[in-house]
């Protein structure tokens, strides 16, 4: 092992690919668990508030991005706004939202092969899908980057099948009259976790940035390309799923594979597209699982390169891969897939998230006061979109605040051991952090 460049391999289609891929697993599962807060009028202004937030974020985000092309994504713009703690809690808070969605959509995968195949455990099937996709990762960006092309596609085509399967079936009447309660407002919040579900890990291409031919370019290209897709297929899925099912919402919330459950209801159990509707949901769960590893080996390897982690952990293979990052952090993904529930890594992951996004927003505020002349090859005309992104986070952090009490006290829990962790190291290794621009041009 010896430290080198990362490899330059991503065109703007493969880094779509990645961008999409990390986020299309949330069309086949994990949002449905909103049904159990509230119907869908509820899931309709939930959808429409959580969708707000990451369309305007997206915008904000690609200016960053552009600006500062780093491996270290949130770490280095909130760094750079804020100095290095703020850097090391933005970069813990996307280690925190990727290592626990990976768990989850692997638990979802082997939901998905159990329901394909009855003779292989739900468990197996999870440990081994995550096991294959970090042997992926290993052989480097440019293989992973063309399995991210096939398998995104893949579950596109899924997405659109599922559509055009439930489409003609849909209860437009029985959407807004299935008898249960929208629960009002805490309905709304307690839902609103569970929908970030449909864009979570959106921002995980700029991890990418160093391995983009044009980075300048090409990450606009493929974000804003990219949040357009997700919204056509998040809002196609609600109506149809809620559609084919407007009188058992509850059904719906108590499966790790919504979109097959649905399509079964219509068509049969046994019948060949409910079968192959869930083949198609195990490319866009293995999408995603592909996608956000290697979103966090990334961020773990330019946090190490930076000195908030260990150093090997920044070492490069042959082709250029943090393999070390890889599988350190794997490891402890692994831990959970054996161990966790689903609902619970959606909303610990959902809380990362929130975080990153809070230092993010702030920082885009923050950079065009700071360092007005600042080269931003993508550039937002006003603070128009940057405030409606701060205004619908808020709301997002209200409703984890109001809907989820005990894993944000467990969460606190969790950043209070990473902050200790950050002033021991600083405090015994006081030169041991080093910028990530300072990185990036060394």
């Amino acid at each position: 092992m010896e430290e080198k460049n990362l490899n330059k391999a991503l065109t703007p289609v493969k880094l779509w690919a990645i961008i999409v891929g990390a986020v299309v697993s949330g069309m086949y599962f994990g949002w449905n668990y909103l049904f159990e807060k509230t119907n869908f009028t509820g899931a309709l202004i939930a959808t429409f508030i959580v969708t707000l937030f990451y369309v305007s974020f997206v915008f904000c985000y690609s200016e960053l991005a552009t600006a500062i092309p780093s491996a270290a994504g949130p770490t280095a713009y909130a760094e750079k706004s804020f100095g290095k703690f703020a850097g090391f809690i933005a970069g813990f808070s996307i280690l925190l939202e990727y290592i626990f969605a990976t768990p989850g959509i692997a638990l979802s995968i082997g939901a998905y092969v159990h329901g394909l195949l009855p003779v292989i455990p739900a468990n197996i099937a999870a440990v081994t899908a995550f096991c294959i996709f970090v042997f992926i990762n290993i052989k480097g960006i440019e293989s992973a980057a063309i399995v991210s092309v096939i398998v995104t596609a893949v579950a596109i085509l899924g997405v659109a099948v599922y559509f055009i399967l439930g489409i003609p079936t849909v209860d437009v009447h029985g959407l807004f009259s299935s008898g249960a309660s929208m629960n009002g407002m805490h309905g709304i919040f307690a839902a609103i976790p569970f929908v970030v579900w449909f864009y979570l890990a959106v921002e995980s291409g700029a991890m990418g940035a160093e391995e983009c031919k044009n980075p300048q370019k090409d990450i606009p290209k493929a974000f804003i390309s990219g949040i357009g897709a997700l919204v056509v297929m998040a809002v196609a899925v609600l109506i149809v799923t809620a559609g084919n099912s407007a009188t058992d919402l509850s059904a719906v919330a108590s499966t790790d594979n919504p979109l097959p459950a649905i399509l079964s209801k219509v068509y049969g159990e046994n019948s060949f597209l409910v079968k192959l509707v869930g083949f198609f949901g195990l490319f866009g769960l293995a999408a995603s699982l592909h996608g956000i590893m290697i979103g966090y080996s990334r961020q773990a390897y330019a946090m190490s390169r930076s000195g908030y982690l260990p150093k090997a952990l920044s070492n490069l293979d042959k082709n250029g891969t943090p393999v070390f990052a890889l599988v350190s952090t794997s490891l402890i993904g692994l831990f959970f897939v054996i161990t966790g529930n689903v609902g619970s890594l959606v909303v610990f992951s959902c809380i990362g998230s929130s975080v990153m996004a809070v230092l993010s927003i702030a920082s885009w505020f923050v950079l065009r006061k700071k360092e007005p002349a600042l080269a931003r090859p993508y550039r937002l005309k006003s603070a128009l979109i940057p405030t409606i992104a701060a205004i619908t986070c808020a709301v997002v952090v209200v409703a984890l605040v109001v809907s989820q009490a005990s894993l944000l006290s467990l969460a606190a829990i969790v950043y209070a051991a990473a902050i200790l962790y950050y002033l021991i190291k600083d405090k015994v290794f006081a030169n041991g952090f080093v910028s990530t621009e300072n990185e990036m041009e060394a």
